[in-house]
């Protein structure tokens, strides 16, 4: 019995490349603006980050800067402000995440429960317009309202006898910013809860109905089950920016009476990078801080997809 041998012809990296771009020409194209910006103003920038281990100096360049090592990390650490700055941030982004990450899910649910369209389209319209307000005009209302008078204040008033200016206060400052962050961002970030929502097969709750479930059950055991998969991944990309807190909306708020706590990492390297001109040193705090973030979403997508399968990748 003859045998017959044929070698498989297997085409280069290359050339199958050239062929796949052959077939999906058009695809190729439609990605490429992306693909460009990404290259021009993500990677291209990440070359600038040696000089967190430089002396830089403007008129030498960041090559021809000499080179220091780990003195700004070391610096950092050892200050006095480190150990505010991460508490501070870190009190703010949990305080963030455990309030204001299910927010929008909760928002998204009441919105599907109700059965009058028109009532639905203005709740949605009402929560959704904070967002399209500018940050600045935001931090204008909130400064107004937290004078002696404002209406932030005369709340306040109500419950404490007393009425304060709620930005002089240390205490008040992070209820302040994580609430009127919750106002401004739970109506645009719930849209894509609402989309998972809509995506859930309405058979599953007929047959919940049949089997004597009430719309608790079917929250239970359709509803979230159905909109999970979006809710891990949105968790891990919250994770992946814990740290991220920032300095616009704080600088806005801020001043000397409550920098105990609202100073934050992000605030700190502004100071010291674009006031202070020490380039070098906000370069290397904000290094530590991407490097945090990326152990977090990291840790927390390997963690989710052990548990349930679900992650980014």
């Amino acid at each position: 019995m003859l045998q017959v041998n044929k070698k498989v012809r297997i085409d280069s990296f290359g050339t199958r490349v050239k062929k796949d771009f052959k077939k999906n020409k058009e695809l190729y194209l439609l990605v490429l603006p992306v693909v460009l910006f990404y290259l021009v103003f993500c990677y291209k920038p990440m070359y600038g980050v040696i000089i967190a281990f430089k002396d830089f100096n403007p008129s030498k360049g960041i090559l021809g800067s000499n080179w220091i090592g780990f003195k700004y990390f070391t610096d950092f650490f050892s200050s006095y402000y480190f150990v505010r700055l991460m508490k501070n941030t870190l009190i703010i982004s949990v305080t963030s995440l455990i309030l204001g990450f299910p927010a929008p899910i909760l928002l998204a649910l009441l919105i599907n429960e109700l059965r009058v369209k028109w009532f639905s389209r203005i709740v949605q319209t009402i929560t959704y317009i904070p967002h399209f307000v500018s940050l600045i005009v935001v931090c204008g209302m909130i400064v107004d309202f937290s004078q002696i008078g404002g209406v932030l204040s005369s709340i306040v008033e109500f419950f404490i006898g007393k009425q304060v200016n709620l930005l002089s206060v240390p205490s008040y400052f992070v209820p302040l910013y994580v609430s009127t962050n919750i106002w401004k961002e739970i109506g645009f970030s719930s849209i894509i809860y609402i989309a998972a929502l809509m995506g859930i097969d309405q058979q599953l709750y007929e047959a919940a109905q049949i089997d004597g479930a009430n719309k608790w059950k079917q929250l239970l055991h359709v509803t979230l089950p159905g909109i999970a998969p979006m809710i891990i991944i949105m968790f891990i990309l919250a994770m992946g920016g814990l740290l991220n807190v920032g300095y616009e909306k704080i600088i806005l708020l801020y001043n000397p009476m409550i920098y105990s706590t609202s100073d934050v990492i992000s605030t700190f390297v502004y100071r010291r990078g674009l006031l202070e001109n020490n380039f070098g040193y906000s370069t290397a705090v904000g290094l530590f801080n991407s490097i945090i973030n990326f152990i977090l979403i990291y840790a927390t997508n390997k963690i989710s997809r052990k548990v349930n399968d679900t992650s980014l990748w």
